[in-house]
């Protein structure tokens, strides 16, 4: 079951996410359909200030679904597959 941006971002206490440009923005943007375009969501976020916070949550959290920080759940996947792989390689 998807969740809306509210619902996800009413999850847990988050002092950014006031500060989020996706604040009172439709949250369909964030969470297209299979296939739909999602620039309008990314453009949103790549003027935010909070963005990295909101990517690092969605990191931390694991959320599978919707554009977060920026990033698409498949560009986040990369995110943590090439940290996984530093921290593979520094220890």
């Amino acid at each position: 079951m998807r969740r809306s941006l509210i619902e996800a971002l009413a999850s847990v206490p988050l002092d950014w996410q006031n500060y989020a440009n996706c604040l009172g923005a439709d949250a369909d943007l964030f969470f297209p359909e299979r296939g739909s375009s999602t620039r309008k969501a990314k453009a949103i976020c790549g003027e935010c200030e909070v963005k990295i916070e909101c990517l690092e949550f969605a990191l931390d959290s694991g959320e599978r679904f919707g554009i977060w920080g920026g990033l698409s759940e498949r560009e986040r996947r990369r995110v943590r597959h090439d940290r996984a792989r530093r921290t593979a390689v520094a220890s």
